[in-house]
């Protein structure tokens, strides 16, 4: 496995970011960020784990009827939460194929092939140039690759600690570790 941490001019798109288990940040405790962008002029991404119980049909009524209705819908982050960002993934053989940001239209189009999943995002996370390199520094977070399955896994919180886990025991140990000590 690659440590992407010490490759600090290498793009993470495609990759995953794991909340250290001591971010206390609301916006980000806990969190799975699957990256989309990453260069010179900042990074993006979407929280993967974040349901908000809600069907893309019963929050905008364009999509009611459409083959987008069911898409589960999540929020991205904290950045332009009334901006919707789809994101189809596809599981392959020789790994996987992501189609972030994507217009309806196509969206649909995808869900009809084989091994698709579709998902919506109101929001995303997002760093200025610079600010997540400096947060990697900082150890704020764990850098994995994206496994394939990763849109067949259920997407809330148990997502994160699942991945943080099979960083090794430090992490499995940390991942479980409850938000009020006196349940240890």
């Amino acid at each position: 496995m690659i440590d992407r941490r010490e490759q600090s001019r290498e793009s993470l798109a495609g990759s995953l970011l794991l909340a250290h288990p001591v971010l206390q940040d609301p916006n980000f405790r806990r969190t799975m960020v699957l990256m989309s962008a990453h260069g010179q002029e900042g990074a993006m991404g979407v929280v993967l784990n974040r349901p908000t119980g809600k069907r893309l049909g019963e929050i905008q009524g364009e999509f009611a009827l459409g083959p987008l209705a069911a898409a589960p819908v999540f929020s991205g982050g904290p950045v332009q939460v009334d901006r919707l960002i789809l994101v189809a993934w596809q599981s392959r053989n020789d790994g996987f194929q992501l189609h972030f940001g994507i217009d309806p239209a196509r969206a649909g189009q995808l869900m009809s092939e084989d091994h698709t999943k579709v998902r919506a995002y109101l929001g995303h996370s997002g760093w200025s140039a610079g600010q997540l390199e400096e947060e990697l520094k900082r150890s704020t977070w764990v850098v994995t690759d994206a496994p394939v399955d990763l849109f067949d896994q259920v997407g809330d919180e148990r997502l994160w600690r699942e991945a943080l886990a099979k960083q090794g025991d430090r992490w499995r140990l940390l991942a479980d570790e409850p938000d009020d000590p006196e349940q240890n």
